[in-house]
């Protein structure tokens, strides 16, 4: 089973469910503020379920989300993110490095790469052009993204396509954010898939709490099948 998870996790595994930490970019995780050229921004996520764009990849168990990011104040920025996921012939590791360029003001924008690596089955080793753009209207911030795998050896051979968009809204005068998600996937490993989440978070104490509702249209062994996705993360 461990196999087949990473065989779609190389060709199905961006968007998922906003609060089941996907790999992060350099706008969503840089500090407001940095004295400098340099900013280091990073933290960590504990999650019960990890979900990539609706399928789950740790078979439903918990997973530990470390994540890191370097930026530079031109936009440019490079990082590493990481998970445990579901036993693959003695391995349950997955790590995604990414660099790229984001910047914007009413309109922000990212254009970035991403190897996903799992150590142990470099055959399911994959890259991803991932391009991203967002702006707040009223209370609400909106995004949309297109992910683009190339044909190459991870993917069998075929290409594969990602879009997505999401939505948050903050209640005012309350830690509290909803968010919401919709992709489709097609190509390799996509076949006509749709993910969608609804959930919400709240800041306390300096973590971030998430709650959510995720689901598919293809379970894929029961993996894509709707449920609940807890978190909590920190980061600085």
């Amino acid at each position: 089973m461990r196999k087949y998870v990473f065989k779609l996790a190389a060709a199905c595994v961006a968007l998922g469910s906003i609060s089941a930490a996907a790999p992060a970019f350099a706008q969503e995780e840089a500090a407001e503020e940095a004295e400098g050229p340099i900013t280091v921004s990073g933290g960590i996520a504990v999650v019960s379920d990890y979900r990539f764009r609706g399928v789950s990849l740790s078979d439903k168990d918990f997973a530990v989300q470390p994540t890191i990011t370097i930026s530079h104040e031109s936009g440019l920025y490079l990082g590493a993110w990481g998970s445990n996921i579901a036993d693959n012939a003695g391995d349950d590791l997955e790590l995604d490095i990414y660099a790229g360029f984001a910047g914007g003001d009413a309109v922000t924008y990212d254009l970035g790469v991403t190897y996903y690596i799992y150590p142990g089955v470099s055959a399911f080793n994959y890259a991803e052009i991932i391009g991203k753009v967002g702006t707040t209207v009223g209370p609400a911030t909106i995004g949309a993204m297109l992910a683009y795998a190339p044909s190459q050896d991870g993917t069998g051979n075929t290409d594969n396509v990602y879009i997505g968009t999401n939505a948050s809204i903050g209640i005012p005068d309350t830690p509290l954010t909803f968010t919401g998600s919709v992709g489709y996937e097609d190509g390799a490993f996509g076949n006509d898939k749709i993910d969608w989440s609804l959930g919400v978070t709240a800041e306390v104490k300096g973590f971030t709490l998430g709650a959510s509702y995720v689901d598919t249209n293809r379970f894929v062994g029961g993996l894509g099948k709707a449920g609940a996705v807890f978190s909590i993360s920190y980061g600085f």
